[in-house]
């Protein structure tokens, strides 16, 4: 069974207030799993959030080592 982060644990994982995750929570911006009245997170959900959540570089953006 894989582990499951409370708000908290979720929150310092992301870099993000707990008040902000509970937000992205309620607006089901976020994949959550309910125990009872508990929200937790399974740590592959929060990983594959930021995989679809990072920004490809641009062609030409030399701060990712981009040419000119």
């Amino acid at each position: 069974m894989e582990t499951l982060l409370n708000i908290k644990q979720a929150a310092a994982f992301l870099n993000l207030s707990p008040l902000t995750l509970r937000t992205w929570t309620g607006a089901k911006r976020i994949p959550f799993v309910k125990l009872g009245r508990a929200v937790r997170f399974r740590l592959s959900d929060l990983e594959a959030f930021i995989a679809r959540s990072a920004i490809p570089p641009r062609n030409g953006d030399r701060r990712r080592g981009g040419s000119r």
